[in-house]
């Protein structure tokens, strides 16, 4: 069992890393594709079944359903999954929008941008430890951290949706 989770500690190093540095990376990546659907409003709709998610998840543990619970984490888990390969798709073959909106609510817009991509690379490490904790059937350990995992992905998720609703005019 040890030896297990050390693979899995590794792996969480790993994809903590990497992931951010690869869509950093990509970011830098233009292609000259006209993709067939305008994926914004596309993966904010992610971002927000991904809260209603977490929240179900959260319903679902508290009523002691653990197997629904389990089925949940891992649609929010993909669905997160996908939101990332859209948006670096987006990213990749569109030019960036500036954000048109002046004063007090520009200042909202990018605290609130700002936080969403912070907290979405902390959120990486959060999500795999709660998630191996879960599947090695460390239920205590896995508790204290879903305690802060739930908040932070929920924020990351509901924040994304909010981006997206505020930068949609300028599109």
């Amino acid at each position: 069992m040890e030896t297990e989770i050390k693979k899995y500690n590794k792996w969480i190093v790993i994809l903590s890393v990497t992931i951010p540095l690869v869509v950093a990376i990509l970011f830098g990546v233009k292609l000259d594709v006209q993709l067939p659907v305008f994926l914004p409003p596309i993966y904010a709709t992610i971002n927000a079944l991904t809260s209603i998610i977490l929240i179900l998840a959260v319903w679902a543990i508290k009523n002691k359903n653990v197997r629904l619970h389990e089925k949940l984490i891992k649609t929010a888990i993909v669905f997160s999954i996908i939101f990332l390969v859209l948006y670096v798709a987006y990213h990749m073959t569109s030019e960036s929008t500036k954000f048109g909106g002046v004063g007090a609510i520009k200042t909202v817009y990018f605290i609130l941008l700002i936080s969403h991509i912070l907290l979405s690379i902390l959120v990486i490490p959060f999500v795999l430890i709660t998630y191996v904790r879960a599947i090695t059937n460390n239920i205590e350990l896995h508790k204290k951290i879903a305690k802060y995992t739930f908040p932070l992905w929920l924020y990351v998720a509901i924040s994304g949706v909010l981006v997206y609703v505020m930068i949609s005019p300028y599109y």
